[in-house]
């Protein structure tokens, strides 16, 4: 692997990680088409971690992610379950029947029109079977999809029915695998249950299918770090998910495997008690399973709560998103997620995935939050120093777990990315001789400034940041949820709006480990003691026993306990 990379497998479990997935590689994609002139340096972040290098049989080079998806019966849409980047037409027709053939055929979904015009741009499938790809500067993908001249085109949100509506990247044929017992849609057939998604993953089929496309991917690595798993919490995925992390504990033992656990949108108590139920369960199920067997698990939705009594959705302030639509919900889960996860995929950070989580999770802490500023407040005359004095002594980040407001109440540990402001606003630029508003006006560089504010809002607590110049990319089909007061870059304008469309942005993210944990399992422990689980006997018919939900209980209360003794930070 080129530079040495310390590769990384991704696996996305489920259709909402599928619509979060789709936002997190359309961001790598967009940062590959980064021009060969631009003023950012190439290396701060290593794409090699990522994504693999292969050819197809006619010898062309191809770049796809790493990745190895799972998702439903009907969830792909126009998406080819084995991508046409390596089909041959001839090979196909050496290798057919000679007899008699009876051909049946069924009408393929349409392909979105918008998408159809993205990948326009990047080539075509030619009459022989040849993905025909357009070169770009740094060789690394297809054409970019616009120019000085070219409109950026919006992706009308009314047509997004599936992640696969607005993925526009090229996936490896080993990539997508469907669960085809179940259906995405519909009122029968759903993988509603925690007990129903562990079943999966225990019948040989999609057992031999998961561990044939690890071996592909692993085998090929030179270093790898190890295993990225956005999974759904909500529904059966949950089960899947622990079933995956468990073989990947057994198989790769010493690698790292961070879990993302998705929840879509906040729920209304007006939907069926049975899916708010069913909800509690797969989310408790999960986070209690995915923790035995990950290096860190990390929740991830835009709600207040994860329990049965929902809350308001966060608010970003400078953002205007729709929480019911999961297009959108997702995008901002992804952003969030493309700059936490920054310290791993790094050219020149010495941290990894289980040096991260180890710095993270000490003492059976293995559930964090994650927070983020998108995008992070600035005004173009401010510096680094400035925008940060400016926040005063309040969290300079929104929630994003659904667990609870993290400002009030300790950390154990943090871990603090800042991307996309350019070197000139690291540190102050104030005229020698005047005073100095704050320590960070005194520090030296913009890590030194970012480094010293962790420690202020933290004391004594194990810290570590970083400092990107590279921005967040939000290019179309990114949706358009940003407020007419940012810049072109995501800078909050001093000058009336200009109308020019926000194509990146910068953003604030952290990791923490946050005693507020201890109240939300807590909770949660509490909320499942109340259930009448004789209500719900479909859920215990899934696969689930009464012995398990008794084991799970002490499980979730232990890992409540954990967290125990942060008090707060008034204490």
């Amino acid at each position: 692997m080129a530079g040495g990379a310390r590769e990384v497998l991704t696996l996305q479990l489920g259709h909402f990680a599928g619509f979060v997935g789709a936002h997190w590689w359309n961001q790598q994609d967009a940062a590959l088409r980064e021009p060969a002139n631009t003023k950012l340096p190439p290396s701060e972040l290593c794409p090699d971690v990522l994504y693999r290098t292969g050819r197809t049989v006619h010898g062309q080079e191809t770049y796809t992610p790493r990745l190895i998806l799972m998702d439903l019966k009907g969830s792909l849409s126009s998406l080819k379950l084995e991508s046409g980047l390596y089909w041959n037409k001839q090979l196909d027709a050496a290798i057919a029947w000679q007899g008699k053939l009876t051909t049946h055929t069924e009408e393929l979904c349409p392909k979105n029109p918008y998408l159809q015009d993205l990948l326009s741009a990047e080539g075509a499938l030619s009459s022989d079977g040849i993905w025909k790809v357009k070169a770009i500067p740094n060789g690394k993908g297809p054409a970019p999809l616009t120019t000085a001249t070219t409109p950026k085109p919006l992706i009308p949100t009314e047509r997004i029915r599936v992640w696969s509506d607005f993925l526009r990247v090229h996936l490896h044929p080993r990539s997508i695998c469907v669960i085809q017992k179940y259906n995405h849609d519909g009122e029968a057939g759903l993988l509603e249950a925690f007990g129903q998604g562990e079943s999966v993953l225990k019948e040989s089929r999609y057992l031999e299918e998961l561990d044939d496309r690890l071996h592909f991917y692993v085998e090929e690595c030179d270093y790898l770090q190890g295993f990225q798993i956005l999974c759904d919490l909500h529904d059966g995925f949950s089960g899947v998910g622990a079933k995956a992390t468990e073989l990947l504990q057994d198989e790769y033992s010493g690698r790292g495997i961070i879990t993302w656990g998705l929840l879509p949108g906040p729920y209304s108590l007006q939907q069926e008690p049975q899916k708010n139920i069913y909800r509690l369960l797969n989310t408790v199920f999960g986070l209690v399973h995915l923790s035995a067997q990950s290096s860190l698990v990390c929740p991830l939705s835009l709600g207040g709560s994860l329990g049965l009594r929902p809350d308001p959705p966060v608010n970003l302030p400078h953002l205007r998103y729709d929480a019911a639509l999961p297009f959108h919900c997702s995008a901002i889960l992804a952003t969030a997620l493309d700059t936490v996860t920054v310290p791993y995929r790094l050219h020149s950070s010495p941290v990894s995935m289980v040096q991260l989580a180890d710095m993270l999770t000490f003492s059976g802490r293995k559930v964090v939050t994650a927070g983020a500023a998108i995008p992070f407040p600035l005004v173009p005359s401010q510096s680094l120093p400035d925008a940060l004095v400016q926040l005063g002594g309040t969290t300079p980040w929104t929630p994003l777990s659904a667990c609870g407001d993290t400002c009030r109440t300790r950390c154990f540990a943090q871990s603090v990315v800042l991307r996309g402001l350019d070197r000139a606003r690291h540190t102050s630029q104030l005229t020698p001789g005047t005073p100095l508003p704050s320590l960070l006006h005194a520090c030296t560089t913009g890590e030194e400034v970012l480094a010293q504010y962790c420690q202020q809002q933290q004391p004594r607590v194990r810290s570590s940041s970083h400092l990107l110049l590279t921005p967040c990319k939000a290019l179309p089909p990114y949706p358009c949820l940003f407020s007419s007061s940012l810049s072109q870059q995501g800078l909050i304008q001093d000058d009336p709006p200009t109308g020019a469309a926000v194509e990146s942005i910068p953003v604030l993210g952290a990791l923490c480990s946050s005693a507020s944990l201890s109240q939300t399992l807590g909770d949660l422990a509490k909320e499942l003691t109340k259930l009448d689980l004789r209500r719900w006997a479909s859920f215990m018919d899934a696969g689930v026993e009464q012995g398990d939900l008794e084991e799970l209980l002490q499980d979730l209360q232990s890992l409540a306990q954990c967290y125990q003794g942060g008090g707060s930070l008034m204490d």
